[in-house]
């Protein structure tokens, strides 16, 4: 059954800490779901299930789309289901949706994800969380007394959101600068590709194209971390943050930034669509996750799950392929004017769960507008994870 992509809404993507930093995940989950069904009229009867997710997650909200139905426009009858799988969350949402379509069990549905980096849920260290469960479970004046006698001020320092690796002890930065040095990949190159991320980026803003995307919020209504006046020069001049050793080549120019912001999709079978007078903007052919022990390279699972992707849909670039992994088939080197084209998550901002919506958005619009056939989307995600995309017309 063919899955249909009728529509998606995406709030401004803004730097962690500015213009959206009264927001939380719900809030702009919200403005980008209620954004999608203005702007496509959906009604109540038109939506049979929303799947939505966040990374940074909210203890307090466990099924965050149930609570994006409840506090939304949409019915209180809608069917609502949370994920989160670090950077690819949009994405997982995006196929869940859609073999929920394949397998018949639903005709249409939402999905999405939302990031407000600005506003981390906070914890305790673990062993101020158990001094204060032993305390609720204290009977008498003795046991608690006996559990306060333990009781440091320095419990009450609320612990943020690690952005390390459970399984490695390292944070995505430090990674990635193992595995430019593993490929010797330099700090040119790198400086290279966030120039035309940003020059891309401002081109697309310029022109209209990611106006079309974007639902405001408080007056907001673009992205802010796109500069167009950046250049290699400036660029070059930056200071490594995550490796100060003198072989350390990532920056925060050539790093994604923290980011706010909420996408939405809207997917329906291709029966349903047609059944509703929708305009289908693209087809999810395929979709491929990979995953690899974080010690080959954590954010290099693209270089298996996209090869798969291509091997099972008989398509290729050229000759070239990874050797730690020979069982994959070579696709070849991409032609650099073919990757985005409308700017990257390191110009444009990645709040984590929001971005594979964003993607899929972006790429549906410009496969419309270049009069285009077929478009893939690679993300990596922490974990060693990945997914890879096949979008066509």
């Amino acid at each position: 059954m063919a899955i249909a992509i009728v529509g998606g809404c995406r709030t401004p993507f803004v730097k962690a800490a500015g213009a959206l930093s009264a927001h939380s995940f719900l809030d702009l989950g919200i403005r980008a779901v209620q954004g999608l069904t203005r702007k496509l009229d959906l009604k109540p009867d038109q939506v049979d299930e929303l799947i939505f997710g966040t990374v940074l997650l909210d203890p307090r909200i466990p099924n965050a789309a149930r609570e994006l139905v409840l506090r939304s426009n949409l019915p209180a009858t809608l069917s609502a289901h949370f994920v989160s799988n670090n950077c690819i969350s949009g994405l997982v949402a995006i196929n869940m949706i859609a073999e929920g379509i394949q397998s018949g069990r639903i005709r249409s549905g939402i999905a999405g994800g939302s990031e407000s980096m600005s506003n981390p849920a906070l914890s305790l260290k673990p062993k101020a969380e158990k001094l204060f469960i032993k305390l609720s479970r204290a009977r008498t004046l003795g046991q608690r007394l006996s559990v306060l006698s333990r009781f440091r001020p320095g419990l009450l320092m609320p612990q943020p959101p690690s952005p390390k690796e459970p399984s490695t002890g390292l944070t995505m930065g430090q990674h990635c600068e193992m595995t430019t040095q593993e490929f010797g990949v330099g700090r040119q190159i790198q400086d290279e590709i966030a120039y035309r991320s940003h020059q891309n980026g401002f081109k697309a803003q310029q022109a209209g194209f990611l106006a079309e995307e974007i639902e405001p919020v408080d007056g907001v209504a673009k992205d802010n971390i796109i500069r167009g006046d950046t250049s290699i020069e400036r660029l070059s001049k930056l200071s490594p943050v995550f490796d100060r050793s003198g072989k350390g080549t990532l920056t925060a120019g050539n790093s994604s930034p923290l980011t706010d912001g909420a996408s939405a999709i809207c997917l329906m079978s291709e029966e349903e669509a047609k059944k509703q007078g929708r305009e289908i903007l693209g087809f999810l052919e395929a979709v491929e996750y990979a995953a690899l022990p974080p010690k080959d390279g954590l954010l290099m699972a693209p270089g298996l799950a996209v090869p798969r992707l291509f091997a099972k849909r008989g398509l290729k670039v050229s000759e070239k392929g990874w050797s730690k992994y020979p069982d994959i088939k070579p696709i070849g080197a991409i032609p650099t004017e073919k990757i985005n084209v409308n700017g990257g998550s390191i110009a444009i901002g990645h709040p984590f769960a929001a971005t594979g919506g964003r993607l899929v958005l972006s790429m549906v619009n410009q496969l419309k507008r270049a009069n285009q056939k077929m478009g893939v989307i690679s993300v990596c995600a922490a974990g060693g994870m990945a997914a890879a995309v096949l979008i066509r017309r």
